[in-house]
């Protein structure tokens, strides 16, 4: 990134291979013990909450090994762990040799400076497709469970539970025992929607209670929670409220893998543990696909941003931008006559500052319109950085360096503006979100997300 100041946390996972960074120091490797592993084809270490691998505060909801022995009997196991086991070893090899092998004709190889190690991410991704199967769990009823907003800049986590509930989906597993992940299908767009009362002294408690509960329903019926403590399930949300809402079990809340758009790291958000949730604006529910042949010379506008003046950071923004220049063009309410996307279209560089919390539409729309998006936020990991390397298609700013946006744009030259420019083009794909899903689209990159993180801890049982 051209001007960046990444946040130091922030550097473990983006300096990566195809690894994670650590959840819990005792379950998942770091940065360099994956690295080593590359060498001496070590496996990640087992997670058991029968031993000293087990997460802190759990100790009051701890099986006996009496129950573990019967839920072993029931659960069939051995054989995913293997599958995972080669599925490393695949991509160690990809790392090493520089190369792939898949069983088919692969018409889209990932290559390029985009990619932090473009051999491992493709090697990951076709042991993804051949071998990950995700659980969704049958109980409860719509609208809370098994449905989500379609529109909206919350439309992704409504398309995401329809996508991976579709029997078609080839990542749908037909029984929990064939299953790596299980997936915890509630809404809590719908949550919010439907059970949120204002003006009430503790408006959390009944929203939180309804998490809460469809946990302990699973958890009672089957053996698949208490059996990892919730670290092989996942929710997805892109609504503010995911985050806070997820404490309502502490096992959701530390084990889980918490795919969420409000990634702030500084409340929670665990790099490598948790995932971040591209936020995809659907005003009307629409899909569409993003602009590519746009020319170069008809990006007259140097910099651009409209949005209303939510959190500190759109305020220092529109405080030193608003009106102030011709070539920053910083609206809070954009005039009539003129039209959003078009202005994105015309722009070399759209700003993207977060509003009341950390994630951003804007980012999404900027790749989307051949943009190259300028990121300015505060503990916030953008999307599919284990992969992505940022800092080859976009600009990051610090909040403090605001108010020297014109300058340090300006001190980018015309040809690495074409570069980055052009590598924005080079990632829409994964940015796109299809129905059905297709290869390398964001949804399924939220799934290679998700699927990271199981492969990167085994399991005991």
């Amino acid at each position: 990134m051209a001007n960046l100041s990444w946040n130091s946390s922030f550097m473990p996972l983006l300096l990566f291979l195809l690894s994670l960074a650590i959840f819990n120091h005792r379950h998942f490797y770091g940065f360099q013990s994956f690295l080593l592993s590359l060498s001496n084809g070590r496996e990640p270490p087992f997670f058991s909450h029968f031993t000293s691998n087990s997460p802190p505060g759990h100790g009051d909801l701890q099986a006996s090994l009496n129950d573990t022995a019967k839920l072993s009997k029931r659960v069939k196991v051995g054989i995913i762990e293997e599958g995972l086991a080669r599925a490393r070893n695949a991509i160690r090899h990809a790392a090493i040799a520089r190369n792939y092998s898949s069983e088919k004709v692969e018409k889209f190889i990932p290559r390029g400076a985009v990619y932090r190690n473009a051999y491992a991410f493709h090697q990951s991704y076709i042991e993804m497709e051949k071998r990950f199967k995700v659980w969704t769990y049958k109980e409860g009823e719509p609208p809370i469970i098994h449905e989500g907003p379609g529109a909206s800049i919350y439309a992704i986590e409504g398309h995401f539970i329809s996508e991976i509930e579709d029997e078609k989906n080839p990542f749908r597993a037909h029984h929990p025992d064939e299953a790596h992940v299980f997936f915890l299908p509630f809404s809590v767009v719908n949550i919010v929607q439907y059970v949120y009362k204002p003006n009430v002294s503790d408006y959390w408690k009944p929203l939180k209670r309804l998490i809460a509960d469809y946990i302990g329903v699973i958890s009672e019926k089957y053996p698949y929670w208490n059996r990892s403590l919730g670290v092989d399930h996942f929710m997805v949300s892109c609504h503010d409220w995911a985050p806070h809402l997820s404490d309502a079990n502490l096992q959701l809340y530390r084990n889980s893998i918490r795919v969420i758009c409000n990634a702030n790291t500084s409340e929670g958000f665990k790099l490598g543990k948790d995932v971040t949730l591209p936020e995809v604006h659907l005003p009307d529910g629409l899909l569409s696909q993003p602009v590519r042949h746009r020319s170069l010379a008809e990006r007259t506008i140097l910099a651009f941003f409209s949005g209303g003046s939510h959190g500190y950071i759109r305020e220092i923004l529109l405080h030193h931008w608003k009106g102030k220049d011709h070539e920053i063009l910083a609206y809070e309410y954009l005039p009539k006559g003129l039209n959003y996307a078009e202005l994105m279209r015309k722009t070399k560089f759209c700003l993207c500052p977060s509003g009341y919390e950390v994630a951003s539409p804007r980012i999404v729309e900027s790749i989307f319109m051949g943009c190259v998006p300028v990121i300015i936020s505060v503990n916030y990991p953008p999307p599919f950085g284990d992969v992505l390397d940022w800092s080859k298609f976009s600009v990051q700013i610090p909040v403090e360096k605001i108010p020297e946006i014109k300058t340090l744009l300006k001190g980018i030259s015309e040809r690495r503006y074409r570069i980055l420019q052009s590598r924005v083009l080079q990632v829409q794909r994964h940015f796109v979100l299809n129905r059905p899903a297709k290869r390398f689209d964001v949804i399924h990159m939220v799934l290679h997300s998700i699927w990271l993180r199981r492969l990167n801890v085994r399991l005991s049982y």
